[in-house]
């Protein structure tokens, strides 16, 4: 905000706040699936929950996450705004925002069973697809209210990171892994060994519903204190739709969420087609949290500290800092994503049996997630490159532009759906994702090279290909290493599995170290002497 008086934080110092607070959320983000996963396994309560789930994860991610659309429009309208306007502005989007919402909650509560039978089709035709149908109807009915919370998260996210918090909003998903965990345990206390049992699939059901429902509405309060002391709104309802602030985060914010929501139609199509795959649903969000565990912790270090400057460099007086700007943004991505990428494709067998591995979690449900994983693995760069890419977009101003783009994609995903799991099944949904994000960040690069003047492909496309070859060598490795230990270890008990996952990981992480270390990039010599320096103080 323009009158704070904070001394705006350094990159690297926003970045530390940000990845030490995911981390932890992402780390009981692991153990709350982890739990799911010796609970229930890949039977009927969880995979019903990954349907009913669809609708109130998707406004939970496109409204109330950290880099969404209302946490973007939010960051950039009140960055350039006094201190006394911010209050009567955040409430008045508020109250618009809250009122279009509680509709929406209604709906999904009335309309629950076409709801299901949507985005899951298959279900209907078998007796197993049956039960998770009813289950998955009961669930919705459930988590219908975080749609509305959803929004109230979204725009408390926005506007503490605009009053330069960081740290509240990245560890405030922490309280939603607790208060489903905490489901859990209680149900696990009432059942004891029978929680596995088939006819206890609805009530687990029920239960895995009201955790995820409890847990986002802790989100929301924990919120409510920080910004009341900080002057940015209280429950308080103004009606004022008029006033600029409001055009301005709308400008944003309804392009920018009909953008993100082109995407998750993508999601609704790929669960279309697992319908009629078993356990596919199951196996995608097992393997999925496995990726963004990771992914979330730099996304959040790379897209929360460069969005507001990404704002501030719209002028075109100011683009050839913000084309630096963009190069160091993809240069960090690349740098953390790609290794990464080579490692999870490496190791994703014993990644998910160390990680899944127990109780009901069997080896023949890890060799079928492991699957799914080396699918996702390979498409960790070009996932968060577009995020990047669209975060530019926003800071210009413009959500027009990935709008655009994305329905594009909604059909070249369904195209790609259909040619690829008949190739490859459940796998071939997400590599089809993995293909519609390597498209979308081309074609955003080559309308940002028309929009700022020309971008320096041969300045960028050098350490790009540099990173790429270096982790090729690395995943390689990795799995050579990986065999290795099999074949002298064996693959049965904990320990070995871990071994045969860590020691590969961190010759490779070594390995691209030293490469990287090589390249004498300024973003990686940029980094180290800002860690050590904290570290020295």
């Amino acid at each position: 905000m323009s009158e704070s008086p904070q001394v705006t934080r350094s990159l690297v110092g926003i970045a530390t706040i940000v990845a030490i607070a995911t981390l932890i959320s992402k780390i009981f983000g692991l153990v709350r699936q982890q739990a799911m996963a010796a609970a229930f396994g890949v039977g009927p309560a969880i995979d019903a929950y990954n349907y009913a789930y669809v609708i109130p994860g998707f406004l939970l991610i496109l409204l109330g996450g950290i880099n969404g659309p209302f946490h973007s429009a939010i960051v950039s309208a009140l960055a350039k705004r006094k201190r006394e306007e911010i209050e009567p502005l955040v409430e008045t989007i508020t109250t618009l925002v809250g009122t279009i919402l509680l509709f929406v909650t209604v709906g999904l509560i009335i309309f629950a069973t076409p709801m299901i039978d949507l985005v899951a089709p298959g279900l209907s035709q078998t007796p197993e697809g049956i039960e998770i149908r009813a289950i998955a109807i009961q669930q919705l009915k459930i988590m219908a209210p975080m749609a509305l919370l959803s929004g109230l998260i979204g725009i408390g996210f926005g506007s503490l990171n605009a009053a330069d918090m960081y740290w509240l909003p990245s560890i405030s998903p922490l309280f939603s892994s607790l208060a489903l965990i905490g489901s859990l345990i209680a149900l696990a206390l009432y059942l004891g060994e029978s929680i596995t049992q088939p006819e206890y699939a609805l009530l687990g059901g029920l239960v895995l519903a009201g955790g995820t429902l409890s847990g986002a509405i802790l989100q929301w309060i924990v919120q409510l204190p920080a910004m009341w002391r900080s002057g940015l709104g209280k429950l308080r309802l103004r009606f004022n739709f008029r006033q600029s602030g409001v055009r301005d985060v709308m400008k944003v914010m309804i392009p920018a969420t009909l953008s993100s929501g082109m995407l998750q139609i993508n999601v609704y199509t790929d669960l279309f087609f697992a319908s009629y795959i078993p356990q596919a649903a199951a196996a995608m969000a097992y393997s999925g949290l496995m990726v963004q565990t990771p992914l979330g912790i730099i996304s959040n270090m790379i897209l929360v500290p460069f969005l507001p400057l990404f704002s501030r460099l719209r002028d075109p007086s100011d683009w050839p800092e913000l084309k630096d700007r963009i190069r160091q943004a993809l240069t960090l991505t690349a740098i953390t994503m790609l290794p990464l990428s080579a490692l999870m494709v490496a190791l994703a067998l014993p990644s998910v049996r160390v990680v899944y591995e127990r109780y009901a979690f069997d080896l023949a449900a890890s060799k079928f997630v492991a699957l799914v994983l080396m699918a996702y693995g390979s498409g960790m760069f070009v996932y968060l490159g577009r995020d990047v890419l669209v975060r530019v977009f926003y800071g210009l101003g413009d959500g027009q532009t990935p709008f655009r783009v994305s329905i594009f994609n909604i059909f070249l995903n369904a195209l790609l759906d259909y040619i690829l799991v008949n190739a490859f099944g459940a796998p071939g949904l997400v590599l089809a994702t993995v293909g519609v994000n390597l498209v979308s960040m081309v074609m955003m690069l080559w309308l940002l090279h028309l929009r700022l003047g020309g971008l320096p492909w041969k300045e960028w496309s050098r350490p790009f290909l540099g990173l790429v070859a270096g982790s090729i060598v690395v995943g390689l490795l990795a799995w050579v290493i990986r065999l290795g230990l099999e074949e002298w270890l064996g693959s049965r008990g904990f320990f070995a599995i871990l071994l045969e996952l860590s020691i590969p990981g961190f010759i490779g992480l070594g390995v691209f170290a030293v490469w990287v270390s090589r390249m004498k990039l300024p973003e990686v010599d940029l980094l180290v002497s800002r860690v050590k320096k904290r570290f020295q103080k």
